[in-house]
């Protein structure tokens, strides 16, 4: 195989970001943050709401708050555009100081192949006569490329993980990962459009043509088994006690076994060697595959309480692959609960949007508040199932089941359409929040602190929080509980996005099928009877008609207009 790889040209920070929550710096440490999102549209909040001077002076605080909320679907769209282009300032800003190596614009070129490069190969029949345990031709060729080029370069180099467990369960993986025997350093000086990105440990992204990444990884060993072989060293006063077993480094380099043994799951502690064609099980996952068992390397009770982010992959795990998840480690899930809050927020965000993305919501949500960790992961959710009983779990689940269907069907959905799916029935179970400071309309008040607190600690993009309030937002409109005029409506940026949203809800509860219907079908539907105008009501229930007027300006053409209008209307009395 030639070792000249076809590499793309450096990629740019913008495309190497994907819309995710962990974009920024994956299992790290976060640092502190901004402020929360409120902020990021409060440069805006004068152009959300007309000025006073274009108002009547008998006008009240309650149609202030309806102006705030047309302003927000406007007819051009350009405040909610302007929010989002600041939400996004903010991301990029905070994108910026994550520590992230640059890719040189200045590449050396590919080193000439070696005269035993041709001998490197992924064969097809083993030294034994048996057929490779994995068919050459399901890998990823570009994984292939970097492991074989790592070998003719002298490391170590396997197939690891979730690859190489889906296709021993006749799946298709995601993508392909690396680990090696090569220090980050060594990885990046073998190809050419390679960076190191993470702080705790460096980890190396490696890049082909269509924004493809082969992640490269050097072999690790567990911190708490090296601490526990190394000789006993008495605590010093005031340092905490060794019941403590999180892991906060890991940053220690070790051989491919230990590697093995560090991973959390035995079905995920599996290597694949492709130049000899066979795979490599120093922790007996090939035997939990096979009865269909997630295991936990290692005393479970020790595993989850070193990093009880492990509990939502364990249950991601089971609701993908449909795998049990065997009875100790399920008990050690149950006790480490507790523990959620210690592990970073971001990191808690990320695997619970991965359940989401994964199309097992409804599985995965179920297992979760089975366990009680909802109540760490999305209190207003659990707040909502506690309170509404039976009903409300039915409702919710609808909604989860009707979301993973269209993820199993390809549907790309961006992260503000699947948080916003979920969170529907918990803004529709109370009144909307009272508007926000500078009359920023707000939906229900636990969804709002939801988001805020997501954005603050947990790292979630003010964007996709944004985006996802102004789909809530949305719903009261679609569903005939606001009036609004269609035409307007229909141009807001975000308008796909909320009927893609409201056809969940439509599917999930049975309702609004006939305005959702009439919406796809360009038509304006029938408000329902009590639905509020956009002009405001009085509290008789009139319609309260609002007039406008253009600011005045001192002197010349204005004043002798407003003087002659004047004039005219104390003739016309």
């Amino acid at each position: 195989m030639s070792s000249n790889l076809e590499l793309t040209t450096a990629p740019s920070e913008q495309a190497s970001a994907p819309e995710s929550v962990a974009e920024s710096a994956p299992s790290d440490e976060v640092s502190p943050q901004l402020p929360v999102s409120t902020e990021a549209a409060s440069e805006t909040n004068g152009r959300l709401s007309p000025s006073e001077d274009e108002a009547d002076d008998d006008e009240s605080d309650d149609d202030d708050e309806v102006d705030a909320l047309d302003a927000v679907f406007d007819e051009t769209g350009l405040a909610a555009a302007e929010v989002l282009a600041a939400a996004e300032a903010q991301d990029a800003a905070e994108a910026a100081e994550d520590d992230i190596e640059q890719v040189p614009t200045v590449l050396e070129p590919e080193p000439d192949p070696t005269p035993y490069e041709r001998a490197l190969h992924a064969p097809h029949v083993r030294s034994t006569g048996e057929p490779a345990e994995i068919d050459p031709d399901e890998l990823d060729p570009d994984a292939l490329k970097v492991v074989l080029r790592l070998h003719q370069h002298g490391h170590q180099a396997y197939l690891v993980g979730g690859c190489v467990r889906d296709l021993l369960l006749g799946k298709k993986p995601k993508d392909f990962d690396v680990a090696t025997s090569a220090h980050p350093g060594e990885v990046r000086a073998i190809f050419r459009n390679c960076r190191l990105i993470g702080r705790r440990f460096r980890l190396a992204h490696v890049y082909f043509k269509g924004g493809k990444i082969i992640e490269v990884s050097t072999f690790r060993a567990n911190p708490t088994e090296l601490e526990a072989a190394a000789p006993s060293v008495p605590e010093e006063e005031g340092e905490a006690g060794g019941d403590d077993l999180l892991i906060t480094h890991d940053n220690v380099f070790g051989t491919a076994q230990q590697d093995a043994r560090r991973r959390d799951f035995t079905i995920n502690g599996l290597f694949y060697d492709v130049s000899e064609g066979r795979v490599i099980d120093y922790v007996r996952g090939r035997r939990d595959l096979d009865e269909r068992f997630i295991r936990t390397i290692g005393d479970p009770e020790v595993r989850m309480r070193e990093d009880p982010v492990r509990i939502l992959r364990a249950v991601r795990f089971a609701a993908k692959l449909d795998l049990d998840i065997e009875s100790r480690t399920y008990a050690a899930m149950e006790g480490a609960v507790e523990d959620l809050p210690r592990c970073a927020p971001a990191r808690l965000l990320e695997e619970t949007f991965r359940l989401i993305r994964g199309g097992v919501s409804a599985p995965a949500l179920k297992l979760l508040d089975a366990l009680d960790a909802m109540k760490f992961l999305l209190p207003p959710v659990n707040a909502y199932l506690k309170q509404h009983g039976k009903e409300g779990e039915k409702t919710f689940y609808s909604f989860a089941q009707a979301l993973d269907r269209r993820v199993a069907a390809g549907e790309p959905l961006d992260d503000a359409i699947l948080l916003a799916a979920l969170l529907v029935p918990i803004s529709h179970s109370g009144p909307p929040a009272e508007p926000q400071e500078g009359g920023r309309p707000s939906v229900s008040q636990v969804v709002e602190e939801l988001l805020a607190g997501f954005v603050q600690s947990a790292r979630l993009p003010r964007r996709i929080a944004e985006r996802c309030r102004m789909l809530l937002l949305a719903q009261r409109t679609l569903s005939g509980e606001r009036r609004r005029k269609s035409a307007a409506f229909r141009r807001h940026p975000l308008f796909g996005e909320a009927l893609t949203v409201f056809e969940m809800t439509v599917e999930a509860t049975g309702e609004h099928r006939e305005q959702l219907d009439a919406w796809k079908a360009g038509e304006v539907p029938t408000p329902r009877p009590e639905a509020s105008d956009s002009e405001g009501s009085e509290a008789g229930g009139q319609r309260k008609r609002r007039r406008r007027r253009r600011r005045r300006r001192s002197g010349g053409e204005g004043s002798a207009s407003a003087g002659s209008s004047s004039g005219s209307g104390a003739g016309e009395a």
